[in-house]
């Protein structure tokens, strides 16, 4: 009868679980999906990680390669994000170039990566003027099921973190990179940006890390992004219902609190790697 009904009427059926302050999957509206983190699991990468909210599943690798730099920027390096959704990870998606969804993701990313200044880029600089590292970060989702943009940006920040670049040096001889592949270094990750996101209902129901199900249910989707510093990065609301000022700032406290949890799993995991 229940599954008849939320087949039918499917907003109805929420509204009935959101007047009770829970949801059909047992979660209070303030309450994360559990979340799961490993880091180093693509041997061939330079840094990878693969980040869990529930059912949401998002791979990061990172592979470095040299570059000449910008000309107007010739002592800056290049971080190039890119989200692949396959058919594979959910049937809404179909084999062929990007769609909208994956565009919107990549940009989104970039935009963080840009506001935050995760990394300077000049780090990223091995001889001025002459090559540079360039960061490709591959963010590909195994398994869609709502909340794309915390799971990739959680991934990424891990993956960075995971990175090691190897000693480069320009012979002065013959003027080709001479790469010490026994000699590798981590990279000077400056923040840790964190991403958060809500569905709202009608502005009375707000709740976190929506499902798939629930952001199609949704009247509107909001993205905080925040510091470790207590800085907001971004804040990303496409369209939909609008949302108070009262319940937005309840959001950003929400978000803030979230990033001290996610920091918190983040460090635990990374130092259980080093330990091993």
């Amino acid at each position: 009868m229940a599954a008849g009904y939320k087949a039918v009427e499917p907003l109805e059926y929420y509204r009935k679980f959101l007047k009770q302050n829970c949801r059909p999957d047992g979660r209070d509206l303030s309450e994360f999906r559990t979340t799961t983190i490993n880091v180093g699991s693509i041997t061939t990468a330079d840094g990878s990680a693969l980040v869990k909210l529930g059912n949401c599943t998002v791979i990061c690798g990172i592979k470095a390669e040299f570059a000449n730099p910008p000309s107007d920027a010739p002592n800056k390096g290049y971080i190039v994000p890119n989200v692949d959704l396959t058919p594979l990870c959910s049937s809404r998606f179909r084999p062929g170039p990007p769609g909208e969804e994956a565009q919107v993701a990549s940009q989104f990313v970039a935009d963080v990566i840009e506001n935050s200044q995760i990394i300077q880029r000049e780090d990223l600089c091995i001889a001025s003027g002459k090559l540079v590292w360039v960061l490709y970060c591959d963010l590909v989702c195994l398994d869609y099921d709502g909340n794309l943009l915390d799971a990739c940006i959680c991934a990424l920040v891990a993956a960075l973190r995971n990175v090691q670049l190897p000693s480069v040096k320009i012979s002065e001889e013959t003027g080709l990179a001479q790469v010490q592949l026994a000699s590798k270094s981590p990279l000077n990750i400056l923040k840790q940006p964190v991403s958060t996101s809500f569905a709202v209902f009608e502005d009375t129901y707000i709740i976190v890390d929506p499902t798939e199900e629930e952001e199609s249910l949704a009247t509107g989707l909001l993205t905080v992004v925040t510091e470790e510093d207590g800085k907001l990065c971004t804040i990303r609301k496409p369209g939909g219902s609008s949302l108070s000022a009262e319940k937005l700032q309840e959001c950003i406290s929400r978000a803030f609190s979230r990033h001290k949890e996610v920091q918190a799993l983040l460090n635990e995991v990374l130092l259980s790697v080093k330990t091993q």
